[in-house]
């Protein structure tokens, strides 16, 4: 696992930004700039998402989160697609004292109906791996804890690949999830960008909304 050195200093409010599967932490860079910009420290951590089960990737990250979270500062999680599932793992087993707000960017709280569809295929546990296999819809979201913390959910309802789009995914979606399973019973509150599922965490409005919750707990007006 790599983790992109912390920025700021002990005093800021921390946000540890977690990836999607089969990404990295470069596609969250755009995320962390601003956050950065904003006035917040930041963890983009790297981790291997399509080679260990989500309770062991919460163990993977453990040691990395629990280092910058001994800053005296609140400490916020922002995260895309099934870094959100990765995140509510995390936090149901090794809990920050200090968390704050999380936001959830395309996260498949409820299972996503394109992993329903493939999960059977060879090609998909190959390439996915055991975490794959926990996006279906009857596997691994519908397992974790409800959340008692502060969650923002963010969903697209654009997407690229039409096949998904149009005849896989319940309508709105963004390609990969759908709004109604990015929502998740005891949020905070949610919105819903025109983005897809990739451009979520690129999206100008997303990442101004994100902001917005870490700030003051609400999105803001749309």
């Amino acid at each position: 696992m790599h983790e992109t050195p912390q920025s700021g200093d002990a005093r800021r409010p921390g946000v540890v930004l977690l990836h999607g599967i089969a990404r990295t932490s470069s596609s969250l860079k755009r995320l962390e700039r601003a956050l950065q910009s904003t006035g917040f420290a930041t963890l983009n951590i790297d981790y291997p998402s399509r080679s260990r089960p989500i309770a062991a990737l919460a163990d993977e990250i453990h040691p990395a989160i629990a280092r910058f979270g001994e800053r005296d500062a609140p400490l916020h999680f922002v995260a895309h697609s099934m870094g959100g599932l990765l995140t509510r793992a995390y936090v149901a087993k090794y809990r920050p004292a200090q968390l704050a707000g999380v936001v959830m960017l395309g996260t498949p709280n409820g299972g996503s109906e394109v992993a329903d569809l493939l999960s059977g295929s060879r090609l998909y546990r190959a390439f996915y791996g055991p975490a794959g296999l926990e996006l279906t819809t009857a596997s691994r979201p519908c397992t974790l804890p409800t959340v008692d913390y502060p969650v923002g959910v963010i969903a697209g309802n654009r997407f690229i690949d039409p096949v998904a789009g149009l005849f896989v995914l319940p309508r709105p979606n963004d390609g990969r999830v759908s709004v109604q399973s990015a929502m998740l019973a005891g949020m905070a509150d949610h919105v819903v960008v025109k983005a897809s599922h990739t451009g979520l965490p690129r999206n100008s409005t997303a990442i101004a909304q994100t902001i917005a919750f870490l700030q003051r707990g609400r999105f803001a007006p749309v």
